[in-house]
């Protein structure tokens, strides 16, 4: 069964947001739950780094990206910036294993949220992250 099959299966579709950071990492899978809201791939060589474990600026990016969408889809015409994002690394990630970032909004307000993120791979915890978004107005441009 190949990795879109396989993830459609578990709930997941296709990452409706494209991104010249994350394009390299594709394909890219979410899913929305309530205010979860999750981001996921087939961890490959892309996304490791020279000793061939997955990398911590992958998980980083992924994290800050399902933290800042689990916040501004609980939003009407909003839109997040980074102001703080802390990562803990617990465990690592190989090369095969399925990686989830679940990411909830812990927080939501009119100018800074917050959000928490566990992130997964094969469902062992390797990973739990926390951000801080400024929130703005989403330009015209984001809306299409």
């Amino acid at each position: 069964m190949n990795i879109t099959a396989q993830s459609l299966l578990n709930g997941f579709k296709r990452h409706f947001r494209q991104s010249p950071v994350t394009d390299p990492w594709e394909p890219l899978f979410m899913k929305q739950s309530g205010a979860e809201f999750t981001l996921a791939l087939r961890i490959d060589k892309q996304h490791c780094n020279a000793r061939g474990l997955l990398h911590g600026g992958v998980i980083s990016a992924l994290a800050d990206n399902a933290m800042g969408l689990s916040c501004v889809l609980q939003m009407e015409n909003a839109s997040a910036l980074t102001v703080n994002l802390s990562v803990d690394f617990l465990h690592v990630g190989q090369i095969g294993q399925w990686l989830e970032v679940r990411a909830h909004p812990a927080k939501l307000g009119r100018t800074l949220s917050f959000a928490d993120a566990s992130i997964f791979a094969n469902d062992d915890l390797i990973a739990k992250a926390k951000a801080t978004f400024r929130i703005t107005a989403r330009a015209a441009e984001e809306m299409t």
